[in-house]
């Protein structure tokens, strides 16, 4: 019962949110756009996760969920620009690449390593019951929808405003917070390749600097991507400030930092040269000096 009142909360919370930003944006017959963005967000979780539970499967959530993400943002691109007498917005443009280009390159890695590892230790017990597997999926919809946020309340937006200052800082620090991420995953898949470091644990690299440096650029790119929102935002759609909160709290207090921690302390707790870099290297923001 648990898991089934917190899918319809997660239900409730995405829509309650789209009625509270709908203001002053693109309507479908009648019907605010961002309502539609839910739908398909969700339509494509319940899609994933009944083959999914059939199967006693995990390696398609992380697919689904970056199919998620490119389904909403082009569904959001081609209704902002249905007029097509008009110039096509520069912001959605980069909206529009900034999120391709970063699920593309995330789900492809995800995906893989799952196939790679034959298994993901976050669902080894999860997928075997029927409403803690489907909750999981919507928690996965509701990640999609609140990054998102930001970008699909400015493309629905019926304000146009020029490009400046927000726009440029929000897009270097995307493309900071992507090169990190990309660099840090690139340099963890190469050491976990080697054959030498089975059974070790990272400490070059961006990784010597920080215990989760992919974790940070995860968090600095939604950030960015709310920056260069921030201009087009009124009212209450300022609330899409809670996209790269919601990334931060995901990865710092529920499903990232905490389970990789407390994996590595079981792996080498008692490995004093783990102790040494735990006791040495942030575990998330980086050390400069």
């Amino acid at each position: 019962m648990k898991n089934y009142l917190i899918i319809i909360s997660i239900l409730f919370v995405s829509f309650f949110i789209s009625s509270l930003v709908s203001d002053n944006t693109i309507m479908i017959d009648g019907v605010y756009a961002i309502y539609y963005s839910c739908f398909i967000i969700y339509t494509m979780q319940w899609l994933g996760f009944f083959p999914s539970f059939y199967f006693k499967t995990e390696h398609y959530y992380d697919l689904i969920g970056s199919f998620s993400f490119i389904a909403t943002i082009l569904f959001s691109f081609i209704i902002s620009n249905n007029d097509f007498n008009l110039e096509i917005d520069k912001r959605n443009i980069f909206f529009l690449f900034a999120i391709l280009f970063w699920t593309l390159r995330l789900g492809l890695f995800l995906f893989l390593r799952v196939k790679r590892d034959k298994k993901d230790v976050r669902f080894i017990h999860i997928k075997k019951s029927f409403s803690t597997f489907l909750m999981v999926w919507h928690l996965q919809g509701l990640w999609v929808f609140i990054c998102c946020l930001p970008a699909i309340i400015s493309m629905y937006s019926n304000t146009f405003v020029e490009l400046g200052f927000f726009f440029y800082l929000g897009s270097i620090l995307w493309i900071f917070g992507f090169l990190l991420e990309t660099i840090a995953d690139h340099q963890k898949y190469v050491f976990k390749k080697n054959k030498l470091n089975k059974d070790k644990f990272i400490s070059e690299g961006l990784w010597s600097i920080s215990r989760h440096p992919n974790y940070f650029g995860e968090i600095i790119l939604w950030l960015g991507l709310y920056i260069v929102s921030f201009p087009v935002l009124t009212g209450l759609q300022h609330l899409a400030i809670i996209s790269p909160l919601f990334v931060y709290i995901l990865l710092t207090r529920i499903s990232g930092i905490n389970l990789l921690e407390e994996i590595g302390d079981k792996r080498w707790g008692s490995n004093i040269d783990y102790k040494n870099y735990k006791k040495n290297t942030p575990i998330l923001f980086p050390k400069l000096f």
